[in-house]
């Protein structure tokens, strides 16, 4: 696989300054198991002041760790860390000549290679290459030391397991379990990049059955673990509880935006709080509650505000597709043309291909979409509020009021002209 011409460069510079230099970590992982690197990652012997010379314009992104950017490629100084008293960082930090001290702090086995490019050959202090052989998450060292230092690794083990479709190694899973309640203390941002990750690379079910199995999902999401057991009408549900429903949902992902994936999670949370068995089971209110919850809920995780309303609006209208038949065409039209429908749409499919499997209201959506052109949808305007206002009516909530009126009707079909909107204006 071509090596990124910035790594490359890298590593040449390095090379011919006579320092050790070898690619590490995630792209060397990516690389042994056939994938296309997101990102480089060089470690060299090089002190932070040589890095710093022979790379001019670099980025100082952690110039205490010995840490530099240059052209979109982390350049890190052989190190071995200190104690972490944050549970995030080091306290200190020794800068060292020999590798295998440097694999010795990492996370994982699988992210703990090094590649030497001048000959061609993987350097593995840590077994990596057995544990991807053989599909295995598995922390380097002590499992339970690696997770006092870092609580973020945690769900990393949880995402490249998922990702990978790898197992975690007995000890590492049981040290998961024990350092669970340590999630709480992550920073919420940090929480929230990690599970979106999680939610949006492939496997999300298996990303979030594990994240339940270990104790963690319960810690930041305990809305979603509350859909366990939640029973649901077997004629609209056939395939069990909210929880089921749920991880049916997020198998049936496919590369989606974030904001469809937290839609999907979060779509039913209110179920639990909503349950109540008469005739039969029943939810009442449970779209415009959980649309509130989710509010809640992403705030939490530090999400940004249009990341926020357009997960509120998912949850909140997931529900409309069964007025559709119902609505007036206006009414649909408006519907319709939302910029989010496409998500909300997606969102439709997976939910009734995970329950019900009625699929007549997707495909009438579907069509309608392909029938209705954007003019259709949204129509010129005929009349402006100025042009209302010279006809003599007042400003003030009238004015919405008669353009919402005037736009039903080019909605429906009733008018196309200007002369036609005067006369709605006047009546």
């Amino acid at each position: 696989m071509q090596i990124s011409p910035p790594a490359a460069e890298i590593l040449s510079k390095l090379h011919a300054a006579g320092h050790a230099a070898y690619l590490v970590g995630g792209c060397v992982r990516d690389m042994l198991l056939g994938r296309e690197p997101k990102d480089w990652d060089v470690a060299t012997d090089a002190q932070p002041a040589v890095l710093t010379n022979l790379f001019a314009g670099a980025e100082p992104i952690g110039a205490h760790f010995g840490v530099i950017l240059w052209h979109g490629v982390e350049i890190a100084t052989f190190r071995s860390d200190g104690p972490y008293p944050d549970g995030r960082h080091p306290q200190s930090v020794t800068f060292e000549t020999d590798p295998a001290k440097d694999a010795s702090r990492r996370d994982f086995t699988i992210n703990g290679l090094f590649y030497d490019t001048q000959n061609a050959h993987v350097i593995d202090h840590v077994n990596g290459q057995a544990d991807l052989a053989n599909k295995v998450i598995r922390a380097i060292g002590d499992p339970g030391a690696r997770f006092a230092e870092d609580h973020l690794r945690l769900l990393r083990a949880v995402r490249f397991a998922a990702l990978f479709e790898f197992e975690i190694e007995p000890g590492t899973r049981a040290a998961i379990r024990r350092h669970s309640a340590e999630i709480a203390k992550v920073a919420a941002e940090r929480t929230r990049d990690e599970v979106t990750k999680i939610l949006t690379e492939p496997n999300p079910r298996r990303g979030f059955e594990l994240l339940n199995e270990l104790n963690l999902l319960e810690q930041f999401l305990p809305e979603v673990t509350a859909m366990r057991g939640v029973e649901q009408p077997p004629e609209f549900h056939p395939e069990g509880d909210v929880w089921t429903h749920t991880l049916l949902m997020l198998e049936g992902l496919v590369n989606p935006a974030a904001t469809l994936a937290w839609g999907v999670l979060l779509h039913d949370v209110a179920k639990p709080l909503t349950y109540e068995k008469k005739d039969r089971i029943r939810f009442n209110g449970h779209a415009e509650l959980g649309a509130k919850m989710s509010v809640r809920i992403l705030n939490r995780l530090r999400f940004p505000a249009h990341t926020i309303e357009r997960v509120r609006d998912l949850v909140a209208q997931h529900l409309k597709f069964i007025e559709l038949h119902r609505m007036k065409e206006s009414t649909k039209k408006r519907f319709l043309r939302q910029a989010l429908m496409p998500e909300l749409l997606e969102l439709h499919r997976l939910d009734s291909e995970s329950s019900h499997r009625k699929m007549e209201t997707y495909n009438f959506c579907k069509a309608e979409l392909e029938r209705l052109p954007p003019e259709v949808l949204r129509p010129a305007r005929l009349l402006t509020g100025a042009d209302l206002v010279e006809m003599g009516i007042p400003e003030g909530p009238k004015i919405g009021h008669l353009l919402r009126q005037i736009e039903d009707a080019q909605l429906e079909g009733a008018i196309t002209t200007e002369a036609e909107a005067r006369a709605i204006a006047r009546r």
